[in-house]
């Protein structure tokens, strides 16, 4: 299969690349496919054949979640449309960065960062605005100048020294003119900022639930509905990644999210509604309500997670 044969190609280039890799999720639905991790950064993937397929509500999703895991969301995949996407260029999804493998790979094995972004209307680049000014200085070359040399307005180049892209045509002429690199890779991994404003987390939590409890007890709690853990916990400086549900439908999620926790450095739990017990399944805690319900305060929970 296409999604199979593609998930191999990007757990390859993360292994060549020095990273550890999670199990695949494979639990529906989900907004995300892989967790990897380095010694600086975590990665959440999402792996799809069209990256027109990922929607808002996926987007949204994703983006929470790597904001509330210090994380950063990448999308990888092979069309947009009808058209391959292109190597060395970067396109956004619901504002997240998605690549094509080929990107991938020169980004982080042989360390080529990608110049371009993809929009409908062409390819642009990102300019040093500040080089660009020092270049047109060095030459002599008023804005009026210079726009006249481009065929552009004066107002288009002090734009351009200003921090505004262009096309990738007009990079082109531009460093031919002046026989100098202007163009800025673009850092994948750049610790942008998450436009969070437009997304609503979800607030489904009934005080009598055990996410109810647990918020009672201190934790601070944001859910998910499309990931294999329920919500992102956080006590203190410690996070967990926390499922909820019977003991029939969350105990085969507690091993993949023990080992997502390990990729993420976190803790996790499973809380079940019909078990009596307390048993680690990997580096997950599962234990039922009236357990959790017997704690007074949320370092009583936290004493008994794994680190």
């Amino acid at each position: 299969m296409v999604q199979e044969r593609l998930i191999q190609t990007v757990v390859s280039i993360l292994i060549t690349a020095g990273f550890d890799v999670s199990e695949r999720c494979t639990l529906r639905p989900r907004s995300f496919d892989l967790l990897a991790s380095n010694v600086k950064q975590l990665v959440i993937i999402k792996v799809v054949s069209q990256i027109d397929s990922v929607s808002e509500a996926v987007a949204a999703d994703l983006d929470m979640m790597a904001h509330h895991l210090k994380a950063v969301p990448l999308i990888i995949g092979e069309r947009a449309r009808d058209a391959p996407l292109e190597r060395s260029a970067v396109y956004l999804r619901y504002g997240l960065f998605a690549v094509a493998p080929s990107t991938l790979y020169d980004y982080l094995v042989e360390k080529v960062p990608p110049l371009v972004y993809a929009s409908p209307g062409g390819l642009y680049v990102s300019i040093d605005s500040t080089r660009l000014r020092e270049m047109r200085e060095l030459h002599n070359l008023s804005l009026g100048d210079l726009a006249h040399i481009l065929g552009v307005s004066r107002r288009t180049i002090s734009k351009y020294e200003s921090g505004m892209g262009t096309t990738l045509e007009m990079a082109l002429k531009l460093e031919e003119l002046f026989d100098e690199a202007i163009v800025q890779p673009i850092d994948l991994f750049i610790d942008r900022p998450h436009d969070l404003t437009h997304i609503e987390e979800v607030d489904e939590i009934s005080p009598i639930s055990p996410a109810g409890y647990l918020k009672e007890i201190g934790l601070e709690l944001h859910s998910f509905r499309r990931a294999p853990f329920q919500a992102v916990a956080l006590f203190e400086t410690t996070k967990i990644l926390a499922c909820f549900g019977s003991a029939e439908k969350t105990v085969k999620r507690a091993a993949l999210v023990g080992n997502l926790s390990q990729i993420a450095q976190t803790r996790s739990l499973c809380i079940l509604s019909d078990y009596k017990k307390e048993r680690k399944i990997g580096k997950t805690l599962v234990i039922g309500e009236e357990q959790l319900y017997s704690m007074e305060q949320g370092s009583d929970l936290i004493d008994l997670i794994p680190e």
